[in-house]
């Protein structure tokens, strides 16, 4: 930030003066996204000012979603999140994709296209397996005997350093897919041609989707986790896929943070 905008002020500084000088800063390129903030002592000295009047500017700045951190943390320029568009006929794309080559389907696939960025450019790609119980409202989805384990895949994707995260919880039954052993096996993502190819391999072709959605407010962690501003609601996306023979088959929960996110749905009408 640079010393020389803050001592050619005049006159005394407020909050929301302060805010716009940090944001000048930010405009100005002096600081960068991801770029750590001096803490409040220090800006407190630089400006001479309070530390009250800092912790205003402060949280007006991450309030408009210009910095982010923890309350009581250090602060840093927010890297702007990656725009998401959800289209549904995104399922189709990905049916027609089962059965190409897969070379083909080693392409970008639909999480992609909602994002407009290879795979090959992100940042951060994780992938995490393991056998659970699961939540008592998935079980119910899949209709399951107490002694059925699920098979839980977390997926955590970031577009760039110290951006927001991205991803997803899917539950699938473990004795739909230990046929095959690839399916247990993280290693194996991204999977070409995703979670329609995955469940083809055993034998289950998908009939039709559900997405239901809820939006509250989102929880602290989720609020860290996803770098989503206060007072900006999550949007909870929960995708049941149902097979051909009328079984839940997979259940998938995404959360989306409603400051990135544009959802599209298409409703085909029959004709009279």
């Amino acid at each position: 930030m640079s010393e020389k905008g803050a001592g050619s002020a005049t006159g005394p500084y407020g909050a929301s003066r302060l805010e716009a000088e940090i944001q000048a800063a930010i405009d100005r390129g002096d600081l960068r996204p991801g770029d750590q903030m001096p803490t409040t002592s220090e800006l407190a000295d630089r400006y001479a000012v309070n530390k009250n009047t800092v912790s205003r500017a402060i949280s007006a700045l991450k309030a408009a979603g210009v910095l982010t951190g923890p309350a009581g943390g250090r602060t840093w320029v927010r890297v702007r999140p990656q725009r998401i568009t959800r289209h549904n006929v995104r399922y189709h794309r990905e049916k027609e994709r089962v059965l190409l080559p897969e070379h083909e389907r080693a392409q970008d696939g639909v999480a992609e296209t909602d994002t407009g960025m290879s795979i090959r450019d992100v940042y951060e790609d994780t992938y995490c397996y393991d056998l659970v119980a699961g939540p008592d409202d998935v079980r119910a989805i899949f209709e399951l005997p107490d002694s059925e384990q699920l098979l839980r895949r977390t997926h955590q994707r970031r577009h760039a350093a110290r951006a927001g995260a991205s991803g997803s919880t899917s539950y699938i039954p473990y004795i739909l897919v230990n046929r095959n052993p690839d399916l247990l096996d993280s290693d194996h993502e991204p999977w070409p041609g995703g979670t329609m190819h995955q469940l083809h391999t055993v034998g289950i072709e998908l009939d039709h989707i559900d997405d239901r959605i809820l939006v509250e407010m989102p929880t602290r962690e989720e609020q860290h986790l996803l770098d989503i501003p206060t007072g900006v609601p999550l949007i909870r996306l929960r995708k049941v896929s149902w097979s051909t023979d009328g079984r839940a088959v997979e259940v998938s929960d995404i959360p989306l943070p409603a400051d990135r996110t544009e959802l599209i749905y298409t409703t085909p009408l029959d004709r009279w």
